[in-house]
């Protein structure tokens, strides 16, 4: 025990540089100040499901309409977060975040989310990692290549995005409940490094995932207002890019900038998670199916709809507009990377045209590209594109935004989806959050898309492409047989000290139990 908490860690020496006395005394007033706020506002997520699962729609709120149509803006950006063209993410691991922070890149969001498995080494790991890092004393030695990593003479703006509120953090317990690990990591990295950011001459910038309804907004922001009062710093210091990854907060942005205006520097275009949730969300709407996930691209109407829309909100509020993120990994071979760099430039070069002001990217091999594309779009002079408006364009309608977009239902896709999600399930238990899988940089978001798609064709009766009900036999038979191409793909040692049994039953239970998992992380974390 310690300042109020239970730990069911041994603290070590190294855990102790983070968990001070200090530390832990602000944590424990956010967690008695915020805590039960949040568990309100989960319990009012599930009364929204409930409406929607009823039948219900989600759409834009009559009682918010005075927001949506007011003319406000939001507080002046620093100068650090005014271009942001190109971003690269990543966990809050050693090697990654030098070799984020010494890339070609504008912006790098460290990760204790989607990116993180969320170990208590790499929890608390991760808090060192960015406390030394912003101190300029960050350095790596890989034990494997015995090569040294350290920090070049410029560097990208530093941003962390912390858990979404429904994650806890089961290592810390206070009046023997867990405490939410947003309120952990945003209270440790706020605390330990506000004043050494203001050194380097930027600040504390956040990423803030999975808000739903502004209500939400309002709670980071009174947690925001409360961390800077109680360390003396001026309110609106802080800085937050929410990320627009669900359904319901497309409908909300207005509201969401609102609440957080003072603190809010962009919205974010999280285009996985905003896929998994629309399949969340509309999961027990048989008309309203996603077909196989390779073939829902953001050229498809309703994530374009997505992408205008936050344009237009967010420039019209004076906040930047963020594009997605752009999955892929360089290939060795020279024709396949060509490829390779011309989907992603496609990709992104659409982004730049709707008007977004800057991307995600996961591996430095595409800084290059992405560069030039977002250098091209922008104005001479400009550094982001905050003079896009689309005020001209015709209003985006709660149809478009629900409208499924045409496409296959196939076996293939239902095979693909299992072995990427058990594939990353097992890699999740064994402590890495972000994993390369067939060419492409995998987190939960996109496990989550693999194994929602397959409950919704199980629970809505989908019938395949070649005529196939989708049936619990039909996943039993293919699981089984992709099991073991997966096997021949890792190869038996690597299957033999991993943990793919836990990994296969969890991917089972997500996809063929009756009620539907919020997050495969929250049943994961468990066995974690």
């Amino acid at each position: 025990m310690a300042a109020g908490f239970t730990f069911t860690e041994t603290l070590s020496e190294a855990d102790r540089e983070i968990l001070t006395d200090e530390a832990l005394a602000f944590l424990g007033e956010l967690v008695d100040r915020f805590a039960a706020r949040r568990d309100d506002l989960l319990a009012a997520r599930k009364v929204w499901q409930a409406r929607i699962d009823a039948g219900g729609l989600p759409g834009f709120r009559p009682e918010t309409a005075a927001i949506r149509e007011g003319d406000w803006t939001v507080g002046p950006l620093p100068a650090d977060l005014l271009d942001r063209r190109v971003e690269i993410t990543g966990p809050a691991e050693a090697k990654m975040v030098i070799n984020a922070l010494n890339s070609d890149v504008k912006l790098f969001m460290a990760d204790f989310e989607d990116a993180l498995s969320p170990t208590w080494a790499n929890v608390i790991g991760g808090q060192r990692v960015l406390r030394d890092a912003i101190a300029r004393t960050l350095t790596y030695d890989d034990p494997a290549s015995g090569k040294h990593y350290a920090l070049g003479p410029k560097l990208a703006t530093l941003v962390a995005r912390v858990r979404g509120l429904h994650l806890d953090e089961k290592h810390i317990l206070r009046n023997g409940r867990k405490v939410p690990g947003a309120l952990v990591d945003f209270g440790l990295y706020f605390h330990h490094n506000h004043a050494a950011l203001k050194a380097i001459g930027s600040g504390p910038y956040l990423y803030v995932p999975k808000l739903e309804h502004h209500e939400e907004a309002r709670w980071w922001n009174d947690v925001f207002v409360f961390a800077q009062q109680r360390h003396g710093v001026p309110v609106g210091t802080i800085k937050a890019t929410m990320l627009i990854e669900t359904l319901p907060a497309v409908f909300e942005m207005d509201e969401i900038l609102f609440e957080l205006k003072d603190h809010a520097a962009a919205l974010n275009c999280g285009r996985w998670d905003y896929i998994f949730s629309y399949i969340k969300t509309l999961r027990r709407h048989g008309d309203r199916l996603l077909p196989d996930r390779t073939s829902v691209s953001m050229d498809k109407p309703f994530l374009d709809a997505y992408s205008r829309l936050l344009i237009r909100t967010c420039h019209r509020r004076g906040a930047l507009a963020m594009g997605g993120m752009s999955a892929f990994i360089p290939r060795k071979d020279a024709d396949e990377n060509a490829q390779v760099l011309e989907r992603v430039r496609a990709d992104k070069a659409r982004e730049a045209a709707n008007g977004h002001d800057g991307s995600w990217i996961a591996h430095p091999g595409l800084s290059d590209v992405v560069n030039e594309v977002y250098g091209a779009a922008f104005a001479p002079g400009r550094t982001n594109q905050l003079q896009v408006s689309r005020a001209n364009d015709a209003p985006v309608a709660e149809a478009e935004l629900l409208a499924p977009p045409p496409g296959p239902f196939t076996e293939a896709g239902l095979r693909h989806n299992q072995r990427v999600a058990v594939r990353y399930i097992e890699a999740w238990l064994g402590g890495s959050g972000a994993v390369a899988i067939y060419g492409l940089m995998e987190d939960a978001a996109t496990a989550e898309i693999s194994r929602a798609s397959i409950w919704q064709w199980i629970r809505n009766g989908v019938v395949l492409d070649d005529g196939t009900p989708m049936t619990a036999e039909l996943f039993e038979r293919a699981f089984e047989e992709e099991l073991a191409v997966v096997r021949a793909e890792v190869g038996e040692d690597r299957w033999a000290s991993g943990r793919w049994s836990e990994a296969a039953q969890l991917m089972r239970d997500l996809c063929l139990q009756d009620e539907f998992a919020e997050f495969l992380t929250l049943g994961a974390y468990e066995r974690l």
